[in-house]
């Protein structure tokens, strides 16, 4: 048996004088005696279907007449054009079946905006609005749009582990994953947990990242992505960071990291690109009720990206009169406000910053000749400021062995990862997308507890 036709389906091709069925829950209904009008939605788009009912129905009066906002319908009826302004169609209903009731003096979201904060409060319903409905047809459409990008370039997507003893970023930042009884934890001569006796007899974490393994299968199979849930337990209570969260991390051998920018750069405007074409009426919402400078802002990501050294990107804001919260001086990482301050104020637009001081990277990343710099590279987006993170990898065994003796990374627990330098290294490089960052770009929306459906937070409660 086929779905119903989906709303926004039927206004953007209406065969009028058709017979069709369309299910959905109402946002309004306006009744009289003999006729009644529901504004009919499926979550498909911003506008929804009017539905004509008359007094001739069996149940108008039993039911009908009692429908609120939130109750869910099955309407069959002849699709003709509305005499009324604003709208080309109207479906005349033949039945009505209520398929769920709703009481509406319960109901928490009445027919009014209501504050993203608010809304937070109400995870499980808020996607019934239409700024959160929008914001999941974008990331939708993003979602779907990475996959069609690497899958054209013949990138083969990964599944990597979110069970992990690696910890990629090196910030300790991990939630730990054990068996073990909370109550009656084993303990070592010296009075510590014993991961030992636990499921996999080590501690074990949630992943910050797939990079680690993404690097080996992209030396076996070649060019590799990942798309899947991330985490970190840094109690940030920022409107930047999350708990959990989705990343994008494409591995490519053979490449250094001008390769990497220019990938990177070319999947950033084809996202952009296929959100713009495929969501048109969601961006035109965003643009008019939460981001004036949304349409704008999109339009420059498709000019070529600006590029800055890490070094003279600290001299250009050293000589700003612009007072930051952060100091700035060679050798820290920029923050968040001086990453904005060069896309909006000096560049106007994206910017990749590369070269950054090793002793603020992973061990992982590539040496310059330097000695003092790595071969890293930040893509900043406008208003959102850092939103990809990538670099050309060590493939030298004896500066990798280095890096990870002054980073304190144990040779034992990664000697896998040296092996891939032993037997048959070459040149590879790779970046990760922030995906909720890149949602936030795409909506205009300011926190990014409002790009994800069910945002993990400290303190935050689970549904």
């Amino acid at each position: 048996m086929p779905l119903p036709q989906r709303i926004n389906e039927i206004l953007s091709s209406p065969a009028i004088g058709t017979h069709i069925q369309v299910t959905g829950w109402l946002r309004s209904c306006r009744n009289s005696k003999e006729i009644s009008f529901l504004d009919l939605n499926d979550g498909s788009g911003l506008t929804g279907l009017q539905v004509v009912a008359d007094k001739t129905l069996p149940n108008y009066e039993s039911e009908i007449q009692n429908l609120s906002t939130a109750c869910a319908i099955t309407v069959h009826g002849l699709l003709q054009e509305s005499p009324a302004k604003g709208q080309a169609v109207e479906l005349l209903a033949t039945t009505i079946e209520i398929v769920g009731w709703s009481n509406p003096a319960l109901y928490p979201l009445q027919k009014k905006r209501h504050s993203l904060e608010f809304l937070r409060t109400l995870p499980h319903l808020r996607g019934r609005t239409n700024s959160l409905s929008a914001m999941m047809r974008i990331r939708n459409c993003l979602s779907f749009a990475v996959h069609r990008f690497f899958q054209h370039h013949a990138f083969q997507q990964l599944h990597t582990p979110i069970i992990t003893t690696s910890d990629c970023e090196g910030a300790g930042e991990m939630f730990t994953v054990t068996s073990l009884d909370l109550d009656n934890l084993p303990k070592t001569a010296e009075g510590q947990v014993s991961f030992a006796e636990d499921f996999f007899s080590q501690h074990a974490s949630l992943t910050v990242s797939g990079q680690l393994e993404a690097e080996a299968y992209a030396l076996a199979v070649g060019p590799v992505y990942t798309f899947g849930p991330t985490f970190r337990a840094e109690n940030s209570h920022t409107s930047r960071h999350l708990a959990e969260f989705w990343m994008v991390e494409p591995e490519i051998p053979f490449c250094d990291l001008t390769l990497d920018m220019e990938i990177a750069e070319e999947m950033m405007q084809f996202l952009v690109a296929a959100v713009i074409e495929e969501c048109p009426d969601d961006i035109d919402f965003f643009s008019r009720f939460v981001d004036k400078k949304l349409a704008m802002r999109l339009e420059v990501m498709a000019r070529p990206f600006h590029h800055i050294t890490y070094s003279d990107a600290i001299n250009q804001l050293q000589q700003t009169t612009t007072k930051f919260n952060y100091p700035i001086n060679w050798g820290v990482d920029l923050q968040s406000e001086h990453e904005k301050f060069l896309t909006d104020e000096i560049f106007k637009g994206p910017v990749i910053v590369t070269d950054y001081p090793k002793n603020i990277k992973p061990f992982y990343m590539r040496c310059n000749d330097d000695g003092k710099t790595v071969a890293a590279m930040d893509i900043l987006a406008p208003s959102i400021g850092e939103i990809i993170g990538g670099s050309q990898r060590e493939e030298r065994l004896t500066p990798l062995e280095q890096r990870m003796a002054e980073c304190h990374v144990s040779r034992q627990e990664y000697d896998w990862y040296l092996d891939l330098r032993r037997f048959g290294s070459v040149p590879h490089a790779g970046f990760g997308l922030g995906f909720e960052r890149m949602v936030l770009l795409m909506t205009g929306l300011g926190n990014i507890r409002d790009v994800i459906p069910f945002p993990r937070t400290p303190g935050g409660v689970a549904r």
